[in-house]
């Protein structure tokens, strides 16, 4: 009897120790093993997985085929990298907008103040399908190339400020400009700079910051060139380029600052707000012009019946004419005193027309306004219907959340066909 208890007493022992014995293989093949990765891979890893649940959320075609489209390099789309949240910048970056005063101390007093509260409440009239995200948040940043690549646009118009430099809502973020090339270029994507107002613009800092930019950047693979006679040259965009009167410096081949055919020679794009400002810009040296507002008739250059007036008047002055498009515009979130520049996005057909009549221009580039700038509504990122309280962000119904993105794709292919026709 002693002995047959001790068997069983011994098989039991032995029982319970390989019952442990596959749980911790199964523990460490499982559970540890990620640990043990080299933290840069444990994290593209996590954020490679994070990325695929955010693209998964809500399934479609243009996502899942995205790679099936092609890329059309003449089709631009402005970026905003300028967005935070406390997970990875410590606090809410431009989701906590303020309410801008009005210019008039009396008006200013009827409207809102104070600043938005993430995130429920943002400063933006429509609501994004990622939330409010980190522009940091490399999940993100793939998610963003994803849908532009499916979009059929080529190359990112990427807002750009020197390092140590942003706008008043944000923070620095000339640090992320490697990040955000390194993911376009695993999709084929390429990306330019969109020089903002920095502090003290002027020629003389403007070229340090060009020499520091094609040093730093320009041997990147994603870094967006095109042809300009026998050269491919970088192109830049400058926004409020009106706000500098010494450009010439710069600009001209005879200029004190010249960047003419040196290293830093490219193809320089102003901003064509005012009529007067054609002839300005090309007596600056400049070599084209964009017109960027996506409210159609708020500025000269953003009246589209006037598009082919100024593309004919751009080509007599050996300028670029690069219309911007949108698919609408409203920013009551920000601004709540500006309703009269509001433009309905009428279910696509706006966006449509603006499209069409830039692609009636012939031109050799059309620019979007704008990928995600939702302060100002003109996004055509992904957005979801939403409810906070007693307010309800617009979406686009009654299509899906990445309805702009199946339509861009459509009007970029229409363009296509033009340019090739043309050619």
């Amino acid at each position: 009897m002693r002995l047959h208890f001790r068997s069983k007493r011994l098989l039991r022992f032995i029982f319970v120790s390989f019952l442990l014995f596959v749980f911790v293989v199964y523990y460490y093949l499982f559970a540890v093993a990620s640990k043990d990765l080299p933290i840069a891979d444990h994290l593209k890893k996590k954020n490679i997985d994070k990325a695929s649940s955010l693209l998964s959320t809500s399934p479609s075609p243009v996502v899942e085929r995205y790679k099936e489209q092609p890329v059309h390099y003449n089709v631009h789309v402005f970026y905003y990298p300028w967005y935070g949240t406390p997970e990875f910048d410590k606090k809410w970056l431009h989701w906590n907008h303020k309410f801008l005063l009005h210019w008039n101390e009396m008006e200013a007093k009827r409207w809102p103040q104070g600043q938005h509260n993430p995130p429920d409440d943002i400063g933006a009239n429509f609501y994004p399908s990622l939330g409010p995200y980190s522009s940091r948040d490399p999940a993100v940043i793939e998610n963003h190339m994803i849908q532009i690549r499916s979009a059929g646009i080529g190359v990112l118009g990427m807002s750009w400020y020197p390092p140590g430099l942003s706008d008043d809502q944000g923070i620095p973020f000339d640090d992320l400009v490697p990040l955000v090339m390194d993911a376009a270029d695993k999709h084929k994507l390429k990306v330019t700079l969109h020089i903002e107002p920095y502090k003290d613009r002027n020629s003389k800092s403007m070229r340090q910051w060009i020499k520091y930019i094609i040093k730093r950047y320009g041997s990147h693979p994603a870094f967006y060139r095109m042809r300009k006679g026998t050269k491919e040259l970088p192109l830049f965009y400058i926004y409020d380029s009106y706000q500098v009167t010494d450009w010439k410096n710069l600009f001209d081949p005879s200029g004190s600052e010249t960047v003419r055919n040196t290293e830093l020679d490219a193809i320089y794009i102003g901003l064509l707000v005012q009529p007067k400002h054609l002839q300005e810009l090309a007596a600056d040296g400049f070599d084209g012009v964009y017109t960027y507002f996506a409210t159609d008739g708020f500025t000269y250059g953003s009246s589209q019946k006037l598009w082919p007036v100024i593309a004919k008047q751009a080509q007599d002055l050996n300028l670029l004419f690069i219309p911007s498009v949108g698919p609408g515009y409203i920013d009551t979130r920000v601004r709540p005193w500006n309703p009269t520049n509001s433009r309905d996005r009428r279910n696509g057909t706006y966006y449509t027309n603006s499209f069409r009549t830039a692609i009636s221009t012939k031109p050799s580039v059309i620019s979007i306004t704008s990928f995600n700038e939702w302060h100002e509504g003109t996004q055509i990122e992904r957005a979801v219907p939403r409810t906070y309280k007693s307010y309800t962000y617009m979406d686009y119904a009654p299509h899906k959340p990445d309805y702009y993105l199946t339509l861009t794709r459509q009007l970029t292919s229409e363009y296509a066909t033009v340019s090739s026709g043309s050619n």
